[in-house]
């Protein structure tokens, strides 16, 4: 009830993790004459209940509205669901959340946003990014592994969509319920999110990315347009990434290597994750490793 209130939902549904979450509504809700329509990089919790469903997967190239239009234009005489996510978490970028909405409902079709990435650090209070966008998808999928620093996962719904999922969503029925002291963690992170001390932190969080990017070599690493905690470096070599990863490791900066199967091909990236308990001596070190790391 208070995460329903919070996010302007009438119901919300509490899960054990946001796979379970993701891949419960998906193969609850899709039937054989539906469609599924997701942006090619939506994470593997979404494709795989796609695919796994009776219904039909359609994906579009990553946040192209144009190529989303074509593909609900073609005839379906099922129910089509649009999937894709707040924040993508391989390239940090946002989806044109408004302009996804307007063309789904356009079409008829339910809209599903996967905001694990921006629950917590965006928007007012840290309502996430559909809020951030005005924007209110039938489907609201939030994870509290991130932002809220617990576990698990909540569908926000209708009611009608609510009481359905409770009969026939598997990972519901079948699987053990959140723990009472796992909800009461979640309730007291989202005490200090919606607090004075969550806005500081999601201020200083955002400074802190700001000054990362514009301390970043652009000679020698592509910056993507992500202006979320998630930056990653693409180096596109798969052995340079390993190599300059283990360099900032050596260094005390801890980076990952983000390789394909994961990203595709040539996109071989380091994934740098800021958080509000870095501090700007934090970002300043790890510029200078990074720069001075030698390939």
């Amino acid at each position: 009830e208070e995460l329903a209130q919070w996010l302007g939902y009438p119901r919300a549904l509490l899960f054990i993790s946001g796979f379970a979450a993701n891949q419960a509504v998906i193969t609850a809700l899709m039937k054989k004459n539906d469609r599924i329509v997701a942006d090619r990089l939506s994470h593997a919790s979404l494709l795989e209940a796609a695919n796994l469903s009776p219904a039909q997967l359609r994906r579009f190239i990553h946040n192209d509205t144009q190529h989303l239009s074509r593909l609900l234009q073609s005839p379906c005489v099922g129910q089509q669901l649009v999937v894709t996510e707040g924040v993508y978490s391989m390239d940090g970028n946002s989806a044109p959340l408004a302009e996804i909405q307007h063309i789904a409902r356009r079409h008829h079709a339910w809209l599903l946003v996967d905001d694990a990435h921006g629950i917590g650090v965006t928007g007012d209070e840290g309502r996430g990014t559909c809020w951030q966008r005005g924007v209110k998808p039938e489907l609201l999928v939030v994870t509290f592994g991130k932002g809220f620093g617990v576990s698990g996962a909540a569908v926000l719904c209708s009611e009608s969509v609510a009481d359905y999922l409770l009969q026939f969503a598997r990972h519901l029925v079948y699987s053990t319920s959140m723990p009472p002291a796992q909800a009461q963690a979640l309730s007291a992170s989202l005490a200090v999110i919606r607090s004075d001390e969550g806005r500081e932190r999601r201020e200083k969080l955002a400074a802190l990315v700001q000054r990362f990017r514009a301390g970043v070599n652009a000679s020698r690493f592509t910056l993507l347009n992500a202006h979320s905690a998630i930056q990653p470096l693409i180096v596109g070599d798969n052995s340079r990434a390993l190599r300059l990863a283990e360099a900032l490791r050596q260094q005390g900066c801890w980076a990952t290597a983000i390789r394909p199967p994961t990203v595709p091909v040539g996109t071989a990236r380091l994934r740098l994750t800021l958080t509000q308990a870095h501090e700007a001596c934090d970002i300043d070190r790890l510029l200078e490793v990074l720069h001075g790391a030698g390939e």
